[in-house]
């Protein structure tokens, strides 16, 4: 029997193209897609507008899940705080799409790897709250958001990794440094999660749920540090060798 590369489903986000009249775009940035063929995946891209029964069969076909990064999720599906000046980029399709997507991984023991706002909207979708802006909410926070400030795979500080977890197993390493792309980051962790890493102020910045084949979310972008920290590579890998495992 012929092995067959797994399919990663990777959600997308919605941008106008700035062209001249606009248009419409459903997108995903390569370095996602090249870590998961660099990985032994076969990336497809999930769009979004899509009903159920549409979401459903992608669902059924995929044998793992990739949630990417992008804008910030509606504060609505955290009885967050809908006012706050520092929101942007919220998008109520694509928070619909991937909190349907992170609910059945969960429940079918699929695999999935949540990457910044992956993370977030996955602890969102299991009943977890968010700071809306970390740097002006959470007491004692570092700086978390570098995005104009450096390169995307600037290491930017440390995270401590919790011992035994799904994620010291993968990336065998009880600390590492990690880029820092992001304004938002988790409250109260959801019920059904554990934290599997934090950062120096102790913002949670990895998470998993205890007993699941892999599901994983990390707040930094491991897709931008393939070569700066090839230990990164191993979280990609870690997703597409069980979801080789999980289909026939």
């Amino acid at each position: 029997m012929t092995h067959k590369p797994p399919l990663i489903g990777c959600t997308t986000y919605h941008k106008v193209a700035d062209q001249n009249p606009p248009i419409e775009i459903y997108g995903l940035m390569p370095s996602y897609v090249r870590a998961i063929q660099a990985a032994g995946g076969i990336p497809i891209l999930i769009p979004l507008g899509l009903n159920q029964a549409e979401l459903q069969a992608i669902f059924d076909r995929i044998d793992g899940l990739l949630l990417p990064g992008g804008g910030d999720i509606n504060p609505d599906n955290y009885r967050g705080d809908r006012q706050n000046p520092t929101l942007r980029d919220i998008d109520e399709q694509r928070d619909w799409v991937e909190i349907e997507l992170v609910r059945q991984a969960v429940a079918q023991e699929k695999p999935v790897l949540a990457i910044c706002r992956g993370l977030q909207i996955f602890n969102v979708a299991l009943g977890g709250t968010l700071w809306e802006d970390v740097q002006s909410q959470m007491p004692q926070a570092i700086i978390h958001d570098y995005f104009h400030r450096d390169t995307r795979d600037y290491l930017a500080h440390p995270i401590e990794i919790r011992a035994g977890s799904r994620l010291h197993q993968t990336l065998q390493a009880s600390s590492v440094r990690v880029n820092s792309l992001h304004h938002q980051g988790i409250r109260d962790l959801a019920p059904s999660l554990v934290a599997s890493g934090v950062a120096p102020d102790q913002l949670v910045e990895a998470v998993e749920v205890p007993g699941h084949k892999y599901a994983i979310g990390v707040q930094w972008h491991p897709e931008n540090l393939l070569e700066v920290a090839p230990v990164m590579r191993s979280l990609f890998t870690g997703l597409v060798t069980v979801a080789s495992n999980g289909h026939h």
